[in-house]
C-alpha cells in the first residue's frame, strides 16, 4: 500500500484502466492532464471505481462533494493530493 504518497499522473491512469478499462481511440498515455474525464470515455460510476480504488491503495478520503468538481485528470490529482485526507492507519 502507498498510503501517505502523492498519487501521480502514471498512477492515476492505471487505475482508470484497472477499474474501468480504456476506451477504443484515447491514448492514456498521452497528454490527456486537461481532457475532460467524458472526453477520455469514463462517466460518473467509472470515476466513483477509480476514486474507490485510490481511496483503498493510498488511504485518501475525498469528500463526496468534491469530486464531481474534479472533471480533468489534473483536478483530481489536485484534489486527491491536496485535499484529500490521508488516513494513518492504512
Amino acid at each position: 500500500m502507498s498510503t501517505g504518497s502523492t498519487v501521480t499522473l502514471a498512477d492515476l491512469t492505471r487505475m482508470l484502466r484497472e477499474s474501468a478499462g480504456e476506451e477504443e481511440g484515447v491514448d492514456l498515455d498521452g497528454d490527456v492532464l486537461d481532457v475532460s474525464f467524458d472526453d477520455l470515455g469514463y462517466d460518473s460510476l467509472a470515476m466513483l471505481q477509480v476514486v474507490g480504488q485510490i481511496q483503498r491503495e493510498y488511504g485518501v478520503r475525498l469528500p463526496d462533494e468534491t469530486i464531481a468538481d474534479a472533471e480533468t485528470p489534473r483536478a483530481l490529482l489536485t484534489l486527491i493530493n491536496t485535499t484529500g485526507e490521508i488516513s494513518q492507519a492504512g
